[in-house]
């Protein structure tokens, strides 16, 4: 049996694969419930193999297929059918999401901001529902908040959203009616996974300014 790791030596383990991890990373998503290591007498962290496979799992979703964390969770729930030396990940990676409807104060509360907040990011069109989505999408500005960066500088983002929306609505309307509802879902994912990758390779591309 391997030796219960620290958290210190989980990141280092990980490194390789994901080079901004870390152990605040590792105790934040401990925190939202999708990591529960063992602790010692003295309440320090330690993670067993299965802890780090489970962990990788959360991190590979998260990357490659932009998951939020509440999806995550449903899918550790099932079995882990990928394999390391996979190229790519499916095309259904992106599900259209149905989203349960909530209060603005649950909203608030589950997102982790303040009802002035929420209300900015109504107000800037980050938040356009109050549901699950949008309860990702509160953590999510909490964490870029860190950054120093505030809803008024994320408006682009939802406009940018509306426009890839608009896209695939277009390119796929040809096709309504000539393919069954589970066809179109399938086409839908395909073509915003692809859009998806498409931003993260232009993302990646002008990212080498920031290192020059």
């Amino acid at each position: 049996m391997s030796a219960m790791r620290p958290i210190g030596a989980v990141v280092t383990e990980l490194a390789e694969e994901f080079p901004d991890l870390t152990a605040s990373k590792v105790r934040y998503l401990e925190a939202e419930g999708l990591l529960e290591p063992m602790r010692t007498a003295r309440g320090s962290r330690r993670y067993a193999d299965a802890d780090i496979d489970r962990l990788r799992r959360i991190l590979r979703m998260q990357r490659d297929e932009f998951l939020p964390l509440s999806v995550i969770v449903e899918r550790l729930a099932q079995p882990d059918t990928s394999t390391s030396n996979a190229s790519a990940v499916p095309a259904t990676r992106l599900r259209i999401p149905r989203p349960r409807r909530m209060t603005a104060a649950e909203v608030a509360q589950r997102g982790g901001v303040d009802a002035a907040t929420l209300k900015d990011l109504t107000a800037h069109g980050l938040v356009s529902e109050m549901d699950s989505g949008a309860v990702d999408i509160c953590r999510l500005v909490v964490r870029l908040q860190e950054y120093g960066i505030e809803p008024r500088h994320l408006r682009s983002f939802r406009v940018a959203a509306d426009r890839e929306v608009g896209l695939v609505q277009q390119a796929l309307a040809p096709r309504r009616g000539s393919a069954s509802t589970l066809e179109e879902r399938e086409l839908t994912s395909q073509l915003l996974a692809l859009l998806l990758d498409l931003h993260v390779a232009l993302v990646r591309q002008r990212s080498s300014t920031l290192e020059a």
